[in-house]
């Protein structure tokens, strides 16, 4: 890469940067609006129409996909999986940093170091074979650990549940992860969002039961969703999801917007 790529690579990666901190911003004040049950949804109406689209792509795509990639032996899917885990180790390290967890920070290069010459480029766990803890965050939760709020609901295009302080840490870590696009050339830029996809159709297989139960087991799958992702993230947060969000403040299983 050019010094002149390289300078617009870094800033391409400012303005993405600055814009989502914009966006986290903004979150914040919007938490005031929460609803009595912990939930701030203001844009339910576009969400739930993103969130159909979400379905049929899963019931007529991914699903079947994923179905498909389930007969791959588990012993290669875990080695790709391996290998989309060490890409990120780089960004864990640098967002560890930035909260201040030191000892993140070490056991995510320690990872790194050891999975990418020992485990061969990282399609083999060897920190974890030597007993070292996996550690895994992303630059959401820094924004947490720094005080934005979690701002509305969003469901994203084939993406999923997030939140606006969420959806600003996706952009955020895409764009400064060392080993995006900014720091690959040609070809090889390919690699990180491949192995991402195959991740991701693997967890679609693994958990196959509890997405089909959620998605279409359920009277609302909008609600249920949007129930257990933000208790989940909340959780992971170190946040009391139960105090924040009564599941029976509204039937979950009740769609308003049924015909």
């Amino acid at each position: 890469m050019s010094l002149f790529q390289k300078s617009k690579a870094k800033t391409r990666s400012a303005v993405f940067l600055a814009a989502a901190l914009s966006l986290s911003a903004c979150a914040t004040s919007q938490d005031v609006a929460s609803r009595s049950d912990g939930i701030n949804d203001p844009y339910e109406p576009q969400n739930r129409k993103v969130h159909a689209f979400n379905k049929g792509f899963d019931k007529n795509v991914f699903r079947p996909v994923s179905q498909g990639y389930g007969v791959v032996p588990v012993e290669m899917r875990n080695t790709i999986n391996n290998f989309s885990e060490n890409l990120d180790m780089p960004g864990v390290a640098v967002n560890s940093l930035l909260q201040g967890d030191l000892r993140g920070t070490g056991l995510a290069t320690l990872r790194f170091v050891l999975n990418t010459t020992i485990g061969l480029g990282g399609f083999f766990d060897a920190a974890d074979e030597l007993n070292i803890p996996a550690h895994d965050t992303n630059f959401g939760e820094t924004l947490a650990v720094w005080g934005v709020g979690e701002g509305a609901y969003i469901e994203l295009p084939f993406l999923g549940p997030s939140t606006q302080r969420a959806t600003a840490g996706l952009v955020v870590d895409f764009f400064t992860n060392p080993l995006t696009y900014n720091t690959i050339d040609g070809d090889a830029r390919i690699i990180p969002p491949t192995s991402k996809g195959f991740a991701a159709l693997n967890d679609r297989e693994r958990f196959s039961d509890s997405f089909d139960s959620v998605l279409y087991g359920s009277a609302d799958s909008y609600s249920q969703s949007r129930l257990i992702y933000l208790q989940n993230r909340r959780f992971e947060l170190g946040q009391d999801a139960g105090e924040d969000i009564d599941p029976f403040a509204a039937d979950p299983y009740e769609d308003p917007y049924a015909e």
